[in-house]
């Protein structure tokens, strides 16, 4: 039999008595509990004691106002709904208390249904935002190597929150350079199977022969060169997670025997007869559009939809540029203390430069960009004459259709924010997003150009 729940209490905040007394009646009726408070202070003291699911507080009260009192339960409880009561005299004194998140408020003489509604809504937004406090503080912190918060980034770890602790077979896409094994590494490490094997494969890597001995192991003497039985990757992630890198690579032939594995959860070693049985959860990666190569016939239709239970797509650093800064600190500290090099910092120039590069090989560029930078730079501050020239003469001025001349960082950041607003119609905010600064910055370099 369910537990009886606790019925919905108010506190019920007034130095005036008569006026107190009229509202718990009220509230009574709606079949609601009422607690009372006559001041400010005491307001603050009940919280602290007891779990409330709004506070109705006036505001002009002797020994604590309810402003003060509001700024006191905010800070200890910020979830608890404070509806602010006030005569229309002091209509502004509500407003402002508003304006520092308080519910709502309600001008004296009272109407009642208008009060009736005010509390629904409120007590039904601490409900919500409590249950999704109880929610998150029952989820576990994702452990992950990931930096970012970029949106799309922060969609993908919530994702990630989601689909670890589950048995779902994952399928990661992502341009090369992502960080899709990054991505499966976090899926193995929040789930259930984190203290068993992680064993990672790259089936682009190896020939058809080779991969198939590679994941299912072979007998002694199967082919040339197999001198003694060998465990394949499947048996060595069994109760683990296998992560098979590139899974469009594979050939037909190989599709095949990775389906039935799939499947049956069973594989035979090259060259065996036995049947061994495994539990592997599965999670694969890949830079094609595996839906396209089913419809060219390159990939089997059953084979992608085993995979794709679930589909996790990696952002590419392009839409993700707010996070460059983060990824650059994190790595010239990295390759610093690797090459025992000392870091005192980065110059704005290099950070600009770095922000407004294309990187179409995406955060394995960045890292070896800055991993560059770091063994060639001369002094303690990583500056933009260090990166690999690819990106320091990434803009140029066109003369004619054959010759190029390099441009100041300057002209270049100029030329790429007033395409960038030329392709966006003018819209600032779109262009920063695009860009990956933020709209003042924008206005701010904006405000220079008019001026240079």
């Amino acid at each position: 039999m369910a537990g009886k729940k606790d019925p919905i209490t108010i506190l019920v905040v007034d130095d005036d008595q008569v006026h107190r007394y009229m509202l718990c009646s009220m509230l009574k009726e709606w079949g609601w509990r009422c607690v009372e408070a006559d001041d400010g202070t005491t307001a603050v003291a009940a919280v602290e004691k007891k779990r409330y699911d709004a506070v109705l507080m006036d505001v002009r009260m002797a020994k604590m106002d309810g402003r003060e009192a509001f700024t006191h339960i905010q800070a200890s409880h910020p979830s608890l709904p404070v509806i602010i009561m006030t005569a229309y005299s002091s209509v502004d004194d509500a407003v402002e208390a508003i304006q520092q998140g308080a519910h709502d408020y309600l001008t004296k003489p009272l109407d009642f249904d208008r009060l009736r509604l005010a509390l629904l809504r409120a007590v039904d937004h601490h409900q919500v935002v409590s249950r999704k406090q109880q929610a998150e503080a029952g989820r576990p912190k994702l452990k992950t190597a990931m930096i970012g918060t970029a949106k799309p980034m922060l969609e993908l770890l919530e994702m990630i929150s989601y689909v670890a602790p589950t048995e779902a077979t994952v399928l990661i896409y992502g341009e090369s350079g992502t960080g899709k094994e990054l991505v499966a590494e976090a899926l193995h490490e929040n789930s259930e199977r984190h203290n068993q094997p992680f064993i990672k494969v790259n089936c682009a890597a190896l020939a058809e022969g080779l991969l198939e001995s590679e994941l299912f192991g072979h007998e002694k003497g199967a082919f040339t060169g197999a001198e003694k039985q060998r465990e394949g990757k499947f048996v060595q992630a069994d109760g683990g997670t296998l992560f098979l890198d590139e899974i469009g690579e594979t050939s037909q032939a190989m599709q095949v025997k990775l389906l039935r594995v799939l499947q049956e959860q069973e594989l035979q070693r090259v060259g065996g007869e036995e049947t061994i049985r495994v539990d592997v959860r599965i999670i694969a990666a890949t830079n094609r559009n595996l839906e396209e190569e089913v419809e060219k016939n390159r990939f089997r239709e059953d084979l992608y939809y085993r995979l794709n239970v679930v589909m996790l797509t990696v952002p590419p650093l392009r839409d993700r540029k707010e996070d460059i800064p983060k990824l650059v600190e994190y790595f010239a500290h990295k390759f610093a203390e690797k090459n025992r090099r000392t870091l005192d910092g980065i110059t704005s120039e290099c950070m600009e430069l770095l922000s407004l590069y294309s990187w179409p090989g995406n955060v394995r560029e960045l890292e070896n960009a800055v991993e560059r930078g770091i063994i060639l730079m001369r002094g303690t501050e990583l500056t933009e004459k260090s990166l690999p020239l690819s990106i320091q003469k990434q803009f140029v001025k066109h003369g004619s259709s054959d010759t190029t001349e390099p441009v100041s960082i300057f002209d270049a950041e100029k030329q790429l924010i007033l395409k960038t607003l030329v392709d966006t119609d003018g819209n600032k905010s779109e262009a920063s997003r695009r860009l990956g600064i933020t709209r003042k910055t924008l206005q701010s370099k904006l405000n220079r150009y008019e001026k240079s």
